[in-house]
């Protein structure tokens, strides 16, 4: 799922959302004896005051070239036009990898919960890396949304049992669940792909858990299904520090053949009947993943884009700005830095992604090169899997213009089909009027036709091109 967030244009993780709390020791030795919590504090005290210069004091010589005070404040207000203004502190954690300390401070503003994480070098007890991300899977935002999660409807847990498995291995070893069905297999199943952002594996957003639906739902009809955690969210800190190469292969699709590699060695799954399901980004990613792996059975794409990522990000953005009503002089500052920042990723050259060159919409330049270079229709054309491509109607964030680019190039084979749901947003839950980031705040499941929808296709008999 693509979500607005903020970062520094130094730290090349992708919209990374921090893992849960590290053990640390009790004591840290920090150069100068300086407290990375008062280091935190004293950046954000003078970044609410809109003094700039103040705040970037404690950064490193790095961290002032790539963001200076006119970058800073770009950032700090265009992250108040998208989310209003600042509330209050809702907590803060800390993570420690040697020479690198976070701290992460959840903060509450009028239309969402972000965190700031704030890296500082213990060697040089100066700050190097800023996030400011979605606040999805912290302790307390993630037991808040176990609380309002009621099981849908059709989940029938005599139906089904589950067990924690491990996708891959070290150093990325990644924990999941499984859900099978009860009686006698082997199983189909369908291995969950993840959006964009750190994810855990129900693929939390705000109140909504539509993996946990996907999984409890499939597995009541008679599919399994694999979850797991994202590499970006259970390795948050490592990938952070993966300067320069990093590409949506160490963020998504490595894990994706790591599960499907796992349930080919379960005696309860049926090897021929794999099916690879993605959300959003991962939607997008299921024709590569189907590409390098032609014995799956089939793929599955659930609100998959086909225009480059930066091209949503501004259509979003201006979405967004738009629900404000007039716009002001500040929106259409806001709309026209994300229209530059998607213009230098339409200008990148390879030469960008060893040169250092800055990150865009908080990604490395590595990223968007290797994603320029994917058309995931050209690719999908290419393939002889079964496809299924589910779209919601109300979906503001993956289009019908998305879905167009699969049905133009796709929908003449034999076995490829398209179902547009005219009522579901991006979540595949339903709702009325216009969907808004605000609706995501609201329990809701992935509605009942989908999960019918995605068996019966499964069950169904397959067909080659």
């Amino acid at each position: 799922m693509l979500l607005a967030a903020c970062q520094s244009p130094v730290n090349p993780s992708f919209a990374p959302r921090p893992a849960p709390p590290t053990v640390i020791p009790t004591a840290i030795s920090v150069s100068g004896g300086r407290d990375p919590q008062a280091l935190s504090d004293t950046f954000f005290a003078a970044l609410q005051k809109s003094d700039y210069s103040a705040a970037e004091a404690d950064f490193d010589a790095t961290m002032q070239s790539k963001l200076g005070p006119e970058a800073l404040k770009q950032v700090w207000e265009g992250l108040v036009t998208q989310v209003g203004t600042y509330q209050k502190p809702l907590g803060t954690r800390t993570q420690a990898q040697a020479p690198y300390y976070a701290v992460i401070t959840t903060l509450q503003f009028e239309r969402a919960a972000l965190d700031m994480r704030v890296v500082v070098d213990t060697n040089t007890g100066l700050i190097t890396g800023l996030f400011f991300t979605p606040n999805q899977n912290p302790a307390s935002v993630q037991a808040t949304a176990e609380a309002a999660y009621s099981p849908p409807a059709y989940a029938d847990h005599s139906r089904f049992t589950e067990r924690e498995v491990a996708v891959g291995s070290a150093p990325w070893a990644l924990s999941g669940t499984l859900s099978l069905p009860t009686g006698d297999g082997p199983f189909p199943v369908v291995v969950l792909v993840h959006g964009s952002g750190p994810s855990d594996r129900d693929e939390t957003i705000g109140l909504n858990k539509p993996f946990r639906d996907l999984a409890w739902g499939l597995a009541t009809a008679g599919v399994a299904v694999l979850r797991y955690e994202k590499r970006t969210r259970a390795y948050a800190a490592q990938m952070a520090n993966l300067i320069t190469g990093f590409t949506v292969k160490e963020e998504t699709t490595d894990d994706a053949h790591a599960a499907i590699a796992l349930l080919r060695q379960l005696r309860d799954i049926d090897p021929k009947r794999i099916y690879v399901l993605g959300h959003s980004l991962g939607g997008m990613l299921i024709p590569r993943i189907g590409q390098a792996d032609p014995d799956l059975a089939g793929l599955i794409i659930m609100a998959g884009p086909t225009r480059p990522l930066q091209t949503l990000v501004v259509e979003q953005t201006a979405y967004l700005l738009s629900l404000h009503g007039a716009q002001t002089d500040q929106d259409r500052t806001t709309l026209e830095q994300t229209r530059t920042a998607a213009a230098a990723i339409d200008a990148l050259t390879p030469s960008d992604a060893t040169a250092g060159a800055a990150n865009l919409f908080g990604a490395p330049p590595s990223y968007w090169l290797d994603l320029r270079a994917y058309n995931p229709v050209e690719v999908a054309a290419t393939l002889r899997q079964r496809i299924l491509i589910l779209q919601g109607g109300r979906d503001y964030q993956v289009t019908l213009d998305d879905l167009k680019g699969w049905q133009d190039a796709l929908t003449a084979r034999a076995n490829v089909e398209v179902t547009l749901f005219p009522d579901l947003n991006h979540l595949f839950a339903t709702g009325q009027g216009k969907s808004t980031p605000d609706e995501y705040n609201q329990p809701g499941h992935v509605a009942a036709p989908v999960i019918a929808r995605i068996s019966a296709w499964i069950q169904a008999p397959r067909r080659l091109s």
